[in-house]
């Protein structure tokens, strides 16, 4: 007998017949002789609309009262699937994060897990039950109910696979796997049979959809294997896996793009120590993460600093940025909201020459103009007008020939 952690996002648990459905899966799981834990989003669309109704309430909704009234999405769908497992004839218990408890950070709308106690889950697998767990959410210190930020029950259940010390945490979504670009956008998109953590993280980091960034850092620093697969259909699906040798034939393994970017340049930055940590340290005093950063060389001790955050936090990160930038003595602060992020990614980039270049030619090809480049060991990102995204997207899926499985 093995333990499964399966996690099913909004689109899964939409309506009653989807919940059913969902009920269905993990009693064939069940039934296979497995111990399962569940966990659940919300129903689609009922984040989305609970934040309207915070902000309808206040402008500024404080973010203690928001964070307990968006989690309530997810006890909705927990405690339906545990209605209908009953019904079905199986014991089912359903618990919110506090229940358990998934004890977090303070970091309200984007909670950290700090750890997870595991004991109440342990005595009712022991007693045969199918455990139902609300994903996105946790407690802090205070016992205040916290949020893990979208996509949260991603990393809910990979955290719990990781405590629990599950043999494999199964990802159910709208799409059949990890494919090698949107194939909403291309239609010559090749699902990839198993994918490396790095690569997964990468592409996750850089726009990709499918899975959070947090639940993959979790899934690789725990070794916890996990499946992406389909709620709507029996396909194979992707693992998401140590790196093997095979995964090194492909030199790039996807393409992704990222239109939730805004750029700020701060312009005549003075070019001396400590400058930067001026400008940089009040955006991480709000949680505002920073992606991509570039300082030009610096003429009559002045440079430009240009650097990309989300555009949900470019308001706020603007008026940061423009009082830094004051304090500091610098010119001015330009925004720009409509770029967006192009990157390829693959393991085998680290042994192949010439990405690179032939990245930035495939572009040029194309009139596509680059206005910053960022690089790790396996992934090369662009940022370009937020016109070019399809058609980047679609040349350098061609450039690569990712259409093609490699033998």
């Amino acid at each position: 007998m093995g333990l499964v952690v399966q996690k099913y996002g909004g689109t899964s648990v939409a309506d009653l017949e989807r919940i059913e459905n969902v009920a269905r899966r993990v009693i064939k799981e069940k039934e296979s002789g497995n111990d399962v834990v569940v966990v659940l989003s919300a129903m689609a669309g009922e984040t989305d609309r609970l934040i309207n109704l915070a902000q309808q309430a206040a402008a500024d909704p404080d973010p203690r009262e928001y964070d307990a009234l968006i989690s309530t999405g997810e006890q909705v769908t927990v405690t339906l699937l545990a209605m209908m497992l009953k019904r079905l004839g199986y014991r089912a218990r359903s618990f919110l994060g506090h229940q358990i408890k998934i004890n977090t950070d303070r970091a309200f709308k984007k909670a950290r897990i700090v750890k997870i106690d595991t004991r109440k889950i342990r005595e009712e697998l022991k007693k045969g039950a199918i455990i139902v767990v609300a994903g996105f959410q946790g407690v802090d210190e205070e016992n205040n109910i916290t949020t893990l930020g979208r996509g949260g029950s991603d990393t809910s259940a990979v955290a719990l696979a990781a405590a629990l010390k599950a043999d494999v945490c199964e990802i159910y979504t709208d799409v059949d796997g990890v494919y090698t670009t949107d194939p909403n956008i291309y239609d010559k998109a090749r699902r990839l049979d198993k994918i490396s953590y790095d690569e997964m993280l990468e592409m996750a980091r850089a726009g990709a959809k499918v899975l959070h960034p947090r639940s993959v850092e979790l899934a690789k620093k725990f070794e916890v294997p996990v499946y992406v697969k389909s709620s709507f259909s029996d396909a194979n699906g992707t693992l998401v896996t140590k790196e093997d040798k095979d995964m090194e034939k492909e030199v790039v393994s996807g393409v992704t793009y990222d239109r939730d970017q805004a750029k700020i340049t701060v312009v005549n930055v003075p070019d001396r120590p400590g400058i930067a940590a001026r400008l940089f340290t009040p955006l991480a005093e709000h949680n505002i993460m920073v992606d991509m950063i570039i300082q030009n060389a610096s003429v009559d001790s002045l440079t430009d600093l240009t650097f990309t955050v989300s555009r949900k936090d470019v308001k706020q990160a603007s008026i940061l940025v423009q009082d830094a930038a004051k304090d500091i003595g610098a010119a001015n602060v330009v925004i720009d909201d409509s770029v967006a992020k192009i990157s390829i990614i693959g393991v085998g980039m680290v042994s192949h020459s010439g990405v690179a270049a032939k990245m930035f030619t495939t572009l040029a090809k194309e009139g596509i103009n680059i206005e910053m480049i960022s690089t790790s060991e396996i992934k090369i990102s662009c940022v370009v007008k937020a016109k070019y995204t399809e058609l980047a997207v679609m040349v350098l899926h061609d450039a690569f020939e990712l259409e093609k499985q490699k033998s």
